[in-house]
């Protein structure tokens, strides 16, 4: 069943009973035909009478399409290590690059993972897509949305990129221009969304939030990434995090892929906000310390509305993550609780540091995409981390042009 929320203890996906890791001889490339069988939505069409073949045959004709538009389908992304790379870094730095994703960042994982879901489901395909995004996310959208077909609206904010709002346009997608409203607390583009799924529209985003289903795909990344990491183990794992649904994703992957004997350990995963937006931070420094990682989630269940309020004047280079809520960001605390992680927040300066050094090393990453090595800059300095310290980073979305 194809599940819609607006419910936040949504954000969080248990493994299907009869999931199975592949084969370790497999040499797929396909991140969805290779675990499928770890997907929901696989063993949905199963259920619905679906061959193995059949599931194959559906991503196999939408990643052609998708392929045709974007120039990419969907392939393992790759991964490398910087050694030495630099004083503000430890000396080995595991990196793991999204920017080649389709539509150039991970929203596309998360967004083919609905997809397939629709497709299983039988979902009409006159039903409006909606997703609330400023930047790559509605890329994935309406690149995902044009491979099928699929009319979408697009809700953004007054200061998108014009390039990204262009592209938008060449994808057929329908923009919708959101100004807040007198008064108005919280992000309008998620307020004019949420009106539009109330009328109808299906919500195609990235926040499990939403549609919990944003995680079933999202969780290949961390699938890729316990494979990478499993003969080069790291320490720390920094994600950046706006809305919180990669960071929840990738530690189901990994803890997954620790349940199937693919890692021993699982790395400690560290959430990176920026000062000028770090509405989880503010919440999981209001979660007293306790015994057990259970005991932390429970709490920040049951003071939801207390510890998670919008962030006031969101302002950082990284626009990607000015989300003023952590819409998944219980699905983050878990993450964090069950790994010994911690949050930590990048300074602004660390945002365009990093930024640059990324550039420098040849991946071609906007602010937001780079966050997670400001993160890695900001836990060296605090004296978190040391530089004998073996960490991870997500680069997560390509540098758009700007006017």
């Amino acid at each position: 069943m194809l599940r819609e929320s607006n419910n936040p203890s949504r954000s969080w996906l248990a493994t299907p009973p009869a999931a199975s890791w592949p084969n370790p001889e497999e040499t797929e490339l396909n991140p969805y035909i290779k675990w499928r069988k770890l997907l929901w939505s696989w063993h949905h069409s199963i259920e619905k009478g679906w061959s193995d073949e059949d599931f194959i045959d559906l991503i196999t004709a939408v990643d052609k399409e998708i392929a045709a538009i974007d120039g990419n389908g969907f392939r393992i992304t790759p991964s490398g290590e910087w050694e030495e790379v630099s004083e503000v870094l430890p000396d080995i730095c595991f990196w793991k690059d999204e920017t080649v994703n389709v539509a150039g960042s991970h929203k596309a994982r998360h967004l083919m993972g609905v997809l397939l879901h629709l497709a299983v489901e039988a979902v009409h395909s006159d039903r409006r897509l909606a997703i609330s995004s400023c930047g790559n996310a509605a890329l994935a959208a309406a690149t995902v949305a044009r491979a099928v077909s699929r009319p979408i609206d697009v809700f953004i904010p007054t200061w998108a990129n014009p390039d990204v709002v262009k592209k938008l346009k060449d994808l057929g997608a329908s923009i919708h221009v959101c100004e807040r409203k007198v008064g108005e607390i919280g992000d309008p583009c998620m307020k004019r969304f949420q009106e539009a799924v109330q009328l109808g529209a299906f919500p195609f985003g990235v926040q499990a939030t939403e549609n919990t289903m944003a995680l079933d795909g999202g969780r290949s990344i961390g699938w890729e990434l316990a494979e990478q990491i499993s003969t080069n183990q790291i320490d720390y794992l920094f994600v950046q995090v706006g809305g919180g649904a990669l960071l929840t994703s990738c530690v189901i992957g990994l803890l997954e892929a620790k349940r199937f004997g693919i890692l021993d350990q699982i790395p400690k995963v560290c959430a990176v906000q920026t000062e000028g937006c770090a509405p989880f931070d503010r919440a999981w420094r209001g979660i007293p310390r306790f015994d057990t990682p259970d005991e932390k989630v429970d709490y920040a269940n049951e003071n939801a509305e207390i510890l998670m309020t919008p962030w006031q004047e969101p302002k950082s280079l990284a626009t990607g993550i000015l989300d003023d809520v952590t819409y998944d960001w219980l699905g983050v605390v878990r993450g964090l609780a069950h790994t010994g992680g911690e949050s930590i927040v990048a300074s602004e300066q660390q945002i365009v540091d990093a930024h640059s050094l990324v550039n420098s090393l040849g991946v071609p990453a906007e602010p937001t995409g780079s966050a997670a090595v400001a993160g890695v800059m900001g836990a060296l300095n605090s004296g978190y981390i040391e530089r004998q310290d073996r960490v991870g980073v997500l680069l997560t979305g390509i540098q758009h042009p700007s006017r």
